[in-house]
């Protein structure tokens, strides 16, 4: 099987779907790796990089054309005419792009999304990694944005003796949150945890001797954390369905001026209502005096790093469809729960719910 790898053209995004270990892994079981020339430069991989693990240099036409394109984030609106009948294996989150979701049933193309394979545990194995990257991210860009300089309140995350430090709010204690959580607690803040899940909650306490806040989710209890916080992040998910939303503007209103809220969930369509994607060249947006920091991408501000735990996790995956797609689907319950759209058909309930159109079953 020809398998393509197109260089990402979301803004500021530096991931490749693809390592040189991944083709290698493909070539040597007679696949054809096709990698746009220029795809890995963002994370430290040269053409040299690839050609040498067995990849051929390509037009970024040719590697759309392959039989299976694998990338990172959801096709852009320039390369949606690239789309075909093909297989797509990437972050789709169609909950919150409703425009390619309808460029994908145009295209006839089977289309199968990261954040929605799940295992039978519930678990979301591809998205975990990624959840964990932009969980210790968002902790790192809150307290950046909390410096005077970047019209911040001027609070220091740890404190310092004598002065306490910045008073953080996690909505959500899932793989993303959890990782939020640890590194609030590890950079000295004060820490308040939010979930409605009272086991999510337990595992908080234990995990960090009670040095966290724990708070059972509910209208009222999110209300007064987010007015008693400097740095507020928005971790919660539902697979492919929009994020529910969780900290209206009034509560924005409520927070003192030059705090700080991180939605991590805005590939989900955000559960901030005062949320709109941003980018890394341009991360925030004043609202009320607070700062929202909304980028879509978070985990391509470490290129590197997020590239290799990305392609740690889907590798197995690409190559199981490279060897036979409705044998890998057959036999893979999770991987088959990834399909969102094949042959011109929206057919994953969640995501089918979630666009407001009937779903047609597999």
């Amino acid at each position: 099987m020809r398998v393509g790898v197109p260089t990402e053209t979301k803004s500021g995004e530096t991931r490749i779907a693809l390592t040189p270990s991944g083709a290698h892994a493909l070539t040597a079981r007679g696949h054809q790796v096709l990698v746009q020339s220029g795809a890995g430069a963002g994370a430290g991989i040269t053409d040299a990089d690839l050609r040498d693990a067995g990849a051929r240099l390509v037009s970024a036409e040719d590697a759309w054309a392959a039989d299976l394109v694998v990338k990172v984030k959801e096709p852009q609106p320039d390369e949606l005419a690239l789309l075909s009948g093909n297989v797509l294996f990437t972050f789709l989150h169609l909950a919150a792009n409703p425009a390619v979701a309808d460029a994908l049933v145009r295209a006839g193309t089977t289309a199968l999304s990261y954040d929605t394979v799940q295992a039978a545990d519930g678990s979301l194995p591809l998205l975990t990694p990624m959840s964990e990257v932009a969980g210790r991210l968002a902790v790192l860009a809150g307290a950046h944005h909390l410096l005077s300089p970047q019209g911040g309140r001027g609070v220091l995350l740890g404190g310092v003796p004598g002065v306490p430090g910045a008073r953080v709010t996690v909505l959500g204690a899932g793989v993303a949150g959890s990782q939020a959580i640890a590194q609030a607690v590890g950079l000295g803040a004060d820490v308040t945890a939010v979930d409605l899940s009272l086991p999510a909650l337990r595992r908080i306490d234990e995990r960090h001797g009670g040095r966290v806040r724990t708070v059972a989710s509910t209208a009222h209890a999110i209300a007064a954390a987010v007015e008693g916080s400097d740095l507020v992040i928005g971790a919660v998910l539902v697979p492919g369905r929009p994020a529910p939303v969780v900290v209206t503007h009034a509560m924005v209103e409520s927070m003192a001026p030059g705090s700080v809220l991180v939605d991590i969930a805005i590939d989900q369509g955000g559960c901030l209502e005062d949320s709109v994607p941003t980018t890394h060249r341009d991360p925030v947006r004043e609202v009320a005096g607070s700062l929202i920091y909304a980028v879509a991408n978070m985990p391509a501000a470490v290129g590197v790093t997020a590239t290799r735990a990305l392609t740690n996790v889907t590798l197995p995956y690409i190559l199981r469809l490279a060897d036979g797609v409705d044998d890998a689907l057959a036999g893979d319950p999770a991987l088959a729960g990834g399909v969102n759209v094949r042959d011109g058909r929206v057919v994953h309930p969640a995501v089918a719910a979630a666009l407001g159109r009937a779903r047609t079953p597999a």
